[in-house]
């Protein structure tokens, strides 16, 4: 494969994260970044604040959205939730799998097929404490992602969000007729900040990562457009 399709191949796996806490910061990387990143994804901070009309703003400039709301509410709310996101022309969308089965059911229900309805396992953020705390007193990590996972694909959801770190089990257990969205993606030379479960993007892709999720690394850097080109020469080498 010649470095002109490597290079295509890696903008279209890296999501890069919009958190930022007004839109205009924003709109301006994802102006700094036209044409080189195929996918920005909106999460509850700035959608919080500015609305469906941030979506709207992001793909007018030809970018698709990940609308990252991890919904988790009762099925017919979660399912009119997915309606209206798909109205706005989002291409992703996610939901906390610890919902369970009919709110699930009732998200994919109303999830058109061009929008890739996510389900979030356990967050990055989040190890065996995390789950102690939440009453999940006999499931490592690990165990509960897989246990999510399965939910999921039984109820058809179009992929998953999982920490780099579970990615070979998940495989192994669902195949690879299911998406995997990794978050907790820190290139080598990048800090980990708050998430526990890192993993650099060139390890996360060849254990089995469909999109990586990218934020801090790029969107803190005091160049944004050279620190994505530096992700991308750690993918394509």
């Amino acid at each position: 494969m010649n470095s002109e399709n490597l290079d295509k191949e890696a903008r279209a796996r890296v999501v890069i994260a919009l958190d930022y806490p007004e839109p205009g910061l924003a709109l301006d990387l994802v102006h700094d970044l036209a044409g080189r990143v195929a996918i920005f994804k909106i999460g509850l901070q700035l959608y919080t604040a500015a609305g469906p009309e941030i979506v709207r703003a992001v793909t007018a400039t030809g970018a698709k959205v990940f609308l990252d709301l991890k919904l988790h509410d009762i099925p017919n709310t979660v399912g009119k939730a997915v309606g209206a996101a798909a109205a706005l022309g989002v291409r992703m969308l996610t939901i906390h799998l610890s919902g369970g089965s009919r709110m699930i059911e009732a998200a994919v229900a109303a999830c058109p097929a061009d929008l890739l309805l996510l389900g979030v396992t356990v967050l990055t953020s989040s190890n065996e404490e995390t789950l102690r705390e939440t009453g999940i007193e006999n499931s490592s990590v690990a165990d509960q992602v897989l246990r999510l996972a399965e939910l999921a694909q039984r109820a058809g959801v179009g992929g998953l969000i999982a920490s780099p770190h579970e990615l070979e089990a998940l495989r192994e257990r669902v195949g690879h007729g299911i998406k995997i969205i990794t978050p907790g993606v820190r290139p080598s030379w990048a800090a980990a900040n708050d998430q526990q479960r890192v993993m650099t993007p060139r390890e996360a892709i060849a254990r089995g990562a469909d999109y990586l999720v990218i934020g801090r690394p790029v969107t803190a850097h005091e160049e944004p457009a050279a620190a994505l080109q530096k992700i991308f020469a750690e993918l394509e080498n």
